[in-house]
């Protein structure tokens, strides 16, 4: 195909994703007065604790600060909620250039990540409620809590994204590994290292003063890092099978000379 087709098939599909962006944001701001309510549910809860909601409470600084934060949760939801049209329309205009063992691994890549990105947020909503609780138990008496809504927006949807991300991360090894980039020993090798990045991402991520959150966090990290160097170990067996089977082990070969 030429230059010009690629870019006017690739301008198409870039309108089909962008309008259906367009409709789920159109969704999801119907439903943004039952996801304000559910984020701000922690500030209710302290204000409840504390015997007085005008101590704690959510704050708009500007004119067009609840319109501002319906907008930003709007975008955020409608990309999650038209993820399915523009991936594929991004997955259809790049499996032309793509061979049929890429196209396997591309599938088996988003068929793992999707679902433990979602697990990710979920942990990360968990999550959520006792950091805002514990961070307002701090709070001195005489003293009020009023969260802005920007920053408020901004710490839920960072948090979300951050523990989203990081259950995604033993999916990259592996894609690693199967790129023959990293073995699965030497993945395995440097377990040290992820259980201290797992422990300090963890403590990053959750309060100090919460451990149980902390531990529960980086104990899902840890496993998945186990889980991934020990799929990508049965990988490199298997690769090694096959190709000795093939004769392409150098010690087939000598044999083979032999």
């Amino acid at each position: 195909m030429p230059l010009a087709e690629h870019l006017i098939e690739l301008r198409r599909r870039f309108v089909i994703g962008v309008l259906a962006l367009v409709v789920g944001m159109v969704v999801a701001w119907i439903f943004t007065d039952a996801i304000i309510w559910a984020m701000t549910e922690p500030i209710r809860i302290v204000a409840e604790q504390r015997g007085d909601e005008e101590l704690v409470t959510l704050m708009y600084q500007s004119i067009t600060g609840p319109f501002d934060m319906r907008l930003r949760i709007s975008l955020a939801v409608g990309i999650i909620i038209s993820a399915p049209v523009w991936l594929w329309q991004l997955w259809a205009f790049l499996v032309p250039g793509l061979t049929r063992k890429e196209i396997r691994y591309t599938i088996g890549f988003v068929c793992a990540a999707i679902p433990l990105f979602a697990a990710g947020v979920f942990v990360g909503w968990l999550i959520m409620p006792h950091i805002v609780e514990l961070m307002a138990s701090f709070t001195p008496e005489g003293t009020s809590n009023v969260y802005d809504s920007k920053y408020y927006y901004d710490f839920v949807f960072k948090l979300l994204l951050v523990v989203g991300v990081s259950f995604v991360l033993p999916v990259f090894l592996v894609a690693l590994n199967l790129a023959g980039i990293m073995s699965g020993m030497a993945i395995l090798k440097a377990w040290r290292i992820a259980v201290l990045a797992a422990a300090v991402f963890a403590a990053l991520a959750t309060p100090a003063a919460d451990i149980v959150s902390m531990l529960m966090l980086a104990g899902i990290l840890v496993v998945l890092f186990f889980a991934a160097a020990g799929l990508s170990m049965l990988f490199d067996r298997r690769r090694a099978k096959r190709d000795a089977a093939a004769g392409l082990l150098p010690s087939a070969i000598s044999d083979e000379g032999a």
